[in-house]
């Protein structure tokens, strides 16, 4: 191996049922660098590096690691740990329950004379490890008492604690603010002085630009090239990942500000609150409008519209649709009066793993018709082909398990459903988080899309850019209140400065 190199994978090559996950990849990492590894939903990134960590085995190719002889093929991850190859996901996966220096030693704790764990030497290792990573925790303390990010930086502790050489840190940013966010790159950069290499999955452009030395982009199971940092531009590397020469996402912005005033009033939500999460607010939607929701996390944006769908029963105020007061006491009420919901968990809330693409698509349509008038089998291929096709979903087929698809195109099918039951009315909560570039362009020009047929849209979104592009008023949402709206000062800095003080032309 070259001098200063701690793994190379040449040649890496997969299949999967219908489609070429991998083909031929190289991949370097050198010692003290932090490598991001870039590309859209479905490029393969996950795919390499499930490879590398024996989640998934091989047909052709080899990896070699510093210091081990010979070609390395890793059957577990615990395998790769041996090789000092850790990983890191995004959900961590330590337990709650334990002390933070139980999970740092869990399956590796220091043993008594007797036999029995020798809590002393554990919690005063344990400080050490927290200590020179300036850390300030204390170690016997149970882990679920401090925040996710806090978690995250525990996880990567346990990992460079056992001797990897090779850090993989998988989208570890995509459930934390801007402060965590810092506090992680800090970490990762103490890392790498001390020579760990550390691969970097991200979709956030900014914190590659923040954060790396060098960029691995891969495009559909092929590699596109590896760049130094400086030498990458953000425009060309939204290029390489798509393929395609792109200007930066402003062919989108929608033809100036709108005035709805005049237009047919959709939602018109009159002090609705639900205890505990939202106080009351007011709020119209016209059709044809796109109504972002803006303000930090956990200031309220997706409670509200939970209570405007009936996801969480309102305990003051009223809401009309089209002019007519209505009451709504579960979602299934909200469905047949021709509302969606594409909610932000779409893990949890949005797919059914384990059923088809197919299957996932008709739930919505299914659910409206009740569960004994079955939709034909026939009109469930003819609605899955339709959407498959119109939203370009990358599947091996329509009876493909959606838990197999990127997820961006899980994200697609969600919409989908939606789409396939013709709503009048769509709330979009963060549809485009955690997906690539080229699937954002594609949501929000359908948004507005939708928007110009007469549908009205609530978007919530945590990239005030996006929201810039796609929506014609803001509502500024602060701890549970909705403070302000905005329809003027469309421009970040009108954002920022109403999420920060006061109401903007309430």
């Amino acid at each position: 191996m070259e001098k200063n190199v701690v793994l190379t994978m040449r040649g890496i090559t997969m299949t999967f049922p219908g489609v070429k996950a991998l083909d031929n990849v190289d991949f370097t990492l050198r010692r003290g660098e932090i490598h991001a590894l870039m590309g859209e939903n479905g490029a393969g990134k996950s795919t390499l590096i499930k490879c590398l960590t024996g989640i998934n085995a091989f047909e052709a190719g080899e990896i070699h690691v510093d210091g081990i002889d010979g070609a390395v093929v890793n059957h577990s991850t615990m395998d790769a740990q041996k090789k000092g190859i850790s990983t890191v996901y995004q959900e961590v996966n330590l337990c709650p329950n334990l002390s933070v220096a139980e999970n740092l030693f869990i399956g590796r704790e220091p043993k008594t004379r007797l036999g029995t764990i020798d809590w002393k030497t554990m919690n005063k290792r344990s400080q050490k490890i927290m200590d020179d990573l300036d850390m300030n925790i204390d170690v016997t303390r149970n882990l679920e008492e401090y925040s996710l990010a806090l978690q995250q930086m525990i996880a990567i502790a346990r990992a460079v604690d056992m001797e990897s050489k090779v850090l993989i840190l998988d989208e570890p940013t995509s459930s934390l603010d801007d402060h965590e966010v810092e506090k992680l790159f800090g970490l990762m950069r103490k890392l790498r002085d001390q020579g760990v290499g550390i691969i970097f999955v991200t979709h956030f452009l900014e914190q590659v630009y923040a954060v790396c030395d060098r960029i691995t982009v891969l495009r559909n199971g092929q590699l596109v090239g590896e760049y130094p940092i400086a030498e990458l531009p953000r425009v060309k590397l939204v290029a390489a990942m798509m393929g395609k020469d792109f200007d930066d996402l402003e062919a989108i912005k929608s033809d100036g500000v709108q005035d709805f005033t005049n237009a047919e009033v959709l939602i018109e939500a009159q002090g609705m609150s639900h205890k505990g999460t939202i106080k009351p607010f007011n709020l119209t939607i016209h059709k044809g409008e796109v109504v972002g929701l803006t303000g930090l996390l956990g200031s309220g944006r997706s409670e509200l519209a939970r209570v405007i769908y009936g996801a969480d029963r309102n305990q003051t105020g009223t809401l009309k649709v089209n002019g007519k007061e209505v009451k709504i006491n579960a979602p299934i009420d909200a469905m047949h009066l021709g509302m969606g919901l594409l909610p932000d968990d779409r893990k949890a809330e949005g797919i059914i793993g384990d059923l088809s693409v197919r299957e996932n698509i008709i739930l919505a349509i299914q659910a409206k018709r009740g569960m004994f008038k079955l939709l034909p089998m026939s009109k469930q291929i003819e609605i899955a082909d339709e959407y498959i096709k119109t939203l370009q979903i990358k599947t091996a087929s329509r009876e493909t398990l959606i838990k197999q698809l990127s997820g961006g195109n899980q994200q697609k099918v969600i919409l989908a459903r939606w789409l396939a039951t013709n709503p009048d009315f769509l709330i979009l909560d963060e549809p485009t988080r955690g997906i690539d570039v080229g699937t954002k362009t594609e949501i929000q020009k359908l948004v507005l899309q939708l928007a110009k047929e007469g549908k009205g849209i609530i978007f919530i979104s945590s990239e005030v850019e996006e929201m810039l592009r796609t929506c014609s008023m803001l509502g500024v949402m602060r701890d549970g209140a909705k403070v302000g709206e905005i329809r003027e000062e469309l421009t970040q800095e009108g954002v920022m400065k109403a999420i920060a003080g006061g109401g903007a032309n309430e």
